[in-house]
């Protein structure tokens, strides 16, 4: 039962409307899941397309559309996330999906998504009944409209006094729940849902009819109204009604509001989705592009840990002079926040970092430190496959904020076949003491792998080039990989150096070898480059290969870069 302004109203179907559901036969339906095509003005090539996509739909996009969101999406909504082809596309959906209910758009965390989650895990926990709490009435309710401001809770049922337009009396109910909100927004005032329990399993289900917690209802005799006791109506009565209710006659009548048709509007009101808050995409997009004021370089790179981990260094590089610095006894400094956040497609937060780094310079280094670039880095275990990448740069004297949300498709690495991780273009390679292996920033493994971001390189440096190999065949008698790694660069089209080198010579662990290499440039014209490794498994017979572009300029032309630590200065 839902009141609104001290009204009754709201059901659990329309079948109700039309007759009484006897307790022995009440099952609880599956939410009802919105067809995008139903009332669109869609022709049936369009219709056909949607529903088809829908139904080949990823498991993680077909969750999120037909769980996570299902109550809260609307029809529009989802006819138009049933027209996207890619799931790009459907990456960017989402993300203005819950930048529309945002109520601050311009920061990171996203008020309206975790609440939601939060009520979604919070109706699992209380209302699950045979079936998960959030495909429940009050689970969909607590989902949609949150908390009550009370909640009246008869969990045994009992005795029942009706109220006069009930038709007074007493009578025996089976267990059931009244919630309150002093205000929803759409609905009004004093919005009161009631929810029946009939069977006593613990599947409360909303419920339009006031006299549907009775649970004399069609024991004769029992539980008579005023008007029955005294004779003046019979409780056969009651089944001939036309407003949907069992309800007994009343002796004033009843108030308008009991109208099936107020009924039924308050019940569509009580499921549809909530209304957006920001309907003006555009408006949103450009806060974000006004507050994304400091621009940045940034990359992921995957490299295999077990077969269901994968190890992704995310590296972000600002220029210096995209900083605010203040002058205090003879040094600039500037301090930068970093926030990074890998989160799921349905939301949920898997990885998050979060790092406060400084920029010291002497007086006299200043003017040339400007000009430099500072990088910085922080490698995350993740499982394979999809998430989503935010990454946020404050510049804490300035108060500016630059801003980066991604996709991040982390790879799986089979077990069966000759694979790789990233080939990562670096500008820094060396090993590293015992004690640091495995820990620190730009340390993969024992080496540390500076990477050169825009593969900017001049003639004076050295192309330093870090990869790894996996599930090289062992030969049976040496138990080592038998492997050949060909280095091809080009330019235009054109080969202009190769070399080769096999596993023999090169840093081999089980199945899996790392290529560690700096390559002296000083040979190589300024100009844009091809470097195309191919490792091929003589054992296997298996070949695969990996390329990366690089860029070869005067030495006075390429700004290089310098690490930041976690809360200390540039290294």
């Amino acid at each position: 039962m839902v009141r609104v302004a001290r009204t009754l109203f709201t059901s659990l179907s329309l079948l109700t409307l039309a007759m009484p559901v006897l307790p022995a036969q009440q099952e609880q339906p599956a939410p009802q899941q919105q067809d995008p095509t139903t009332h669109q003005n869609l022709d049936k090539a369009q219709k056909k397309k949607i529903r088809k996509t829908l139904k080949e739909l990823d498991t993680p996009y077909k969750q999120w559309l037909n769980e996570d969101v299902v109550y809260i999406i609307s029809p529009e909504e989802r006819n138009a996330f049933g027209q996207l082809a890619t799931n790009e596309e459907r990456e960017q959906f989402i993300e203005q999906f819950w930048l529309r209910r945002s109520t601050n758009p311009d920061l990171p965390d996203n008020e309206f998504k975790e609440e939601h989650y939060r009520r979604i895990a919070y109706a699992n926990e209380h209302y699950a009944s045979g079936i998960p709490g959030w495909k429940t009435d009050r689970g969909h309710m607590y989902i949609v409209w949150g908390p009550p401001d009370e909640i009246e809770s008869h969990p045994t049922g009992g005795t029942y006094d009706r109220p006069q337009d009930e038709g007074g009396g007493s009578t025996t109910t089976y267990p059931w729940e009244t919630w309150r909100w002093r205000y929803i927004e759409g609905m009004g005032e004093n919005v009161i849902m009631e929810f029946v329990d009939p069977s006593g399993s613990g599947e409360y289900h909303l419920t339009m009819d006031p006299s549907e917690k009775d649970a004399l209802t069609h024991v004769p005799g029992a539980g008579l109204s005023q008007m029955e006791q005294m004779g003046l109506a019979s409780k056969a009565d009651r089944f001939t009604r036309s407003d949907g209710t069992n309800l007994p006659t009343t002796m004033g009548g009843q108030p308008a509001s009991m109208n099936e048709f107020t009924r039924l509007e308050a019940y569509a009101n009580a499921f549809k989705p909530p209304t957006v808050k920001f309907k003006d995409l555009e408006a949103i997009v450009t806060s974000r592009i006004v507050r994304d004021q400091v621009h940045f370089n940034w990359r992921t790179d995957f490299l295999k840990v077990t077969n269901d981990t994968v190890l992704v260094p995310v590296t972000v590089q600002i220029p210096n002079s995209q900083l605010s610095f203040q002058s205090k006894e003879g040094v600039h400094s500037a301090t930068i926040n970093i926030f990074g956040r890998v989160s799921t497609l349905t939301g949920r937060v898997v990885q998050t970092f979060e790092d406060s780094v400084s920029r010291d310079f002497p007086e006299s280094l200043f003017q040339q430190s400007v000009k430099l670039q500072s990088i910085y880095q922080k490698a995350v275990p993740l499982r394979p496959g999809l998430y989503r990448l935010d990454l946020v740069i404050k510049d804490v004297q300035s108060g500016n904020v630059g801003v980066v949300n991604s996709r991040l498709q982390v790879p799986r690495y089979e077990d069966d076949k000759l694979e790789t991780s990233s080939l990562i273009l670096a500008d820094q390679i060396e090993h590293v003491p015992a004690k640091q292996i495995g820990n620190g920033q730009f340390v993969l493994g024992s080496s540390k792998v500076r990477p050169r971001l825009e593969g900017d390189f001049t003639t004076a440096d050295k192309l330093g080039i870090y990869m790894q190999v996996y599930n090289l065949k062992p030969d049976e008698k040496t138990h080592k990989s038998n492997a050949t790694f060909q280095y091809t660069v080009k330019k235009g089209g054109t080969q202009v150096l190769q070399f080769k080198e096999t596993s023999v010579d090169m840093k081999q662990t089980g199945d899996q070898i790392t290529i560690e290499r700096l390559l002296p440039l000083t040979t190589l014209a300024p100009g844009k480059y091809t470097l195309e490794i191919n490792a091929t498994d003589t054992l296997s017979n298996q070949t695969i290969s990996r390329t990366a572009d690089f860029t070869v300029k005067h030495p006075l032309e390429t700004k290089s870069a310098a690490n930041v630590q976690p809360g200390g200065t540039a290294k």
